[in-house]
């Protein structure tokens, strides 16, 4: 914090702002204007900062992608720039985009203008490109950016920032790579995010604010324990506390009559597991106009749609029909009525790791809490998530008291957390190995909708967690097959066309993607990172 000149007291502004999320009341740093006087609007998302041009520019369309207006920088304060347009926008030869050119500059795509030599194995591509998608100390900037305090990777495309979990996935193929450095840095980034704003958001964004990821910090603290020795956890101790505490805040306010308050839900006396939550109830800043457009479609009234498609997002599978009350539908999305089985698996994992953190520092009364509070999860997760006549893991709706529809690959978590017994484990590989097993890997669900995070998707996470859990029953073959399949797709891939994606088609593998609200993306952090990892086991 020594290199930011200006503080603010982020909630008490945030409060007064219309329709604005919660955010803890910690210090951040304020925007600067390209004069070097300060914008003490900088601080607020751009939707609130940029109001009626905001509202403009989304519904009009000035760019195809909703994401790239609210990561642009501002080339003046926010009051020049709204007294210009309130000035200018009735004039009968008014150009939106001309305008915006004017005022404001485009983000910068990582990653996108790097050529990539096709006679070089994957591996010395994947590891030519992380000083491309390494993004130095933020500086303090006119537009949404969150600034940290060490370098990080990006994923690349349209993500020029810090994704939540995808970091986890990234750091694997660091780990790899033998940049331990790289993973010690961004860990100390979400570290640094976690006593800033009291969690890791989604990411370094100020329209990112009001929602996190799944869970991985615990995960991303063990595995640089890994490298560095048990004293990393001990170091970290106090960030994972709180990371726990901010899943766990609404504990104190559910029972038998509320069920839920904020992302942690009653199933019975002494039992609660956890739900995906965000606190806006609003069209999401990145994607304002399709947001609005899905609530106009819906129906139902457009608070509750706004929330469930956040909420949705907080879980980073966006979209799925793991979400819709039909399938087909992204307008029926009710995320916030259903507990997730990947979610409480991550939980289950933090848990374990902050018993091993206050085991470590001799407090056995808090290595014991948490040792009971994992014992605990472990048998609601068996409970209320197992479903015997699918042989599989699914997850539960809490106001219908019955599992979802829709198998998904969330089903493999609890075999990567070692959650599951090892006939649960033989009974999910064969629904894996007849059900998802394709030719270029897993597919995310078995539902051709449409949406990106559906068949006939595959993403890097998705294997890497099912391939692990599969291993840690001893379900090699299967692990095996998944593990080819999905790198010689990578390859097939990168061969062609010199780039690995965010995503890929597992089905016909002579098609790149499909489905999703912005095109396939190039880079990219998740893919390179479990690729180079799952390399040293072929």
């Amino acid at each position: 914090m020594k290199k930011l000149l200006f503080l603010i007291t982020w909630l008490s502004l945030t409060i007064a702002c219309r329709n604005a999320p919660t955010i803890v009341s910690e210090p951040i740093a304020v925007n600067k204007t390209s004069e070097g006087d300060i914008d003490e609007e900088g601080k607020l998302p751009p939707n609130e900062r940029f109001g009626e041009l905001f509202e403009a520019v989304q519904m009009n369309k000035v760019f195809p992608d909703g994401k790239t207006f609210v990561d642009c920088m501002p080339k003046k304060s926010t009051k020049e720039i709204m007294n210009a347009y309130m000035t200018a926008k009735d004039a009968p030869n008014f150009q939106l985009d001309q305008f915006i050119s004017t005022y404001f500059d485009t983000p910068k795509k990582y990653a996108s203008g790097f050529k990539a030599d096709t006679s070089k194995t994957v591996s010395q591509h994947i590891n030519s490109l992380w000083g491309v998608l390494t993004r130095q100390p933020d500086k303090m900037e006119t537009g949404s950016l969150f600034p940290l305090p060490h370098p990080y990777i990006v994923p690349g495309g349209r993500f020029g920032e810090i994704y939540y979990w995808d970091s986890y996935f990234t750091m694997l193929g660091l780990q790899s790579a033998g940049r331990v450095d790289m993973i010690e840095n961004m860990v100390k980034n979400f570290a640094y995010l976690i006593d800033e704003v009291g969690f890791i958001p989604n990411g370094n964004r100020t329209y990112f604010l009001s929602r996190s990821q799944p869970p991985f910090f615990g995960k991303m603290v063990a595995l640089l324990a890994s490298s560095k020795g048990d004293q990393t956890i001990q170091e970290f101790l106090p960030q994972l506390e709180k990371e726990y505490q901010f899943w766990m805040k609404g504990l104190s306010k559910v029972n038998a009559t509320t069920l839920a308050n904020d992302k942690v839900v009653y199933l019975e006396k002494d039992v609660f597991l956890n739900r995906y939550w965000d606190n806006g109830d609003y069209p999401r800043a990145e994607s304002h106009r399709e947001d609005i457009l899905t609530v106009q479609k819906s129906g139902r009234p457009a608070k509750e749609v706004y929330r469930n498609l956040r909420a949705a997002c907080e879980s980073g599978w966006d979209f799925s029909s793991r979400w819709f009350k039909d399938a087909q539908n992204l307008s029926t999305i009710h995320t916030t009525d259903i507990i997730p089985v990947d979610l409480n698996c991550l939980l289950y994992s933090l848990e374990t790791v902050l018993a091993r953190g206050y085991a470590l520092n001799k407090n056995t009364q808090q290595a014991d809490f948490y040792n009971t509070r994992a014992a605990q999860r472990k048998a609601a997760i068996q409970k209320y998530c197992w479903n015997e006549s699918k042989g599989f893991f699914m997850d539960y709706d809490f106001t219908t008291k019955q599992h979802t529809t829709v198998p998904s690959l969330a089903g493999m978590f609890p075999f990567e957390a070692n959650i599951g017994t090892a006939d649960q484990a033989a009974k999910a590989a064969r629904l894996i190995e007849s059900a998802f097993l394709k030719a270029g890997g897993v597919v995310s669900t078995l539902n051709a909708t449409g949406q990106q995070w559906d068949y006939p998707n595959g993403w890097a996470p998705l294997q890497w967690m099912t391939i692990k859990g599969l291993r840690n029953y001893q379900q090699d073959q299967l692990a095996n097959t998944i593990t080819t399949r999905w790198v010689a797709l990578n390859n097939k891939i990168y061969k062609r066309s010199g780039k690995l994606l965010e995503k890929y088609n597992v089905v016909d593998m002579e098609l790149k993607t499909g489905g999703g609200e912005y095109p396939v993306q190039d880079g990219f952090g998740w893919t390179n990172g479990v690729l180079l990892k799952l390399l040293e086991e072929i």
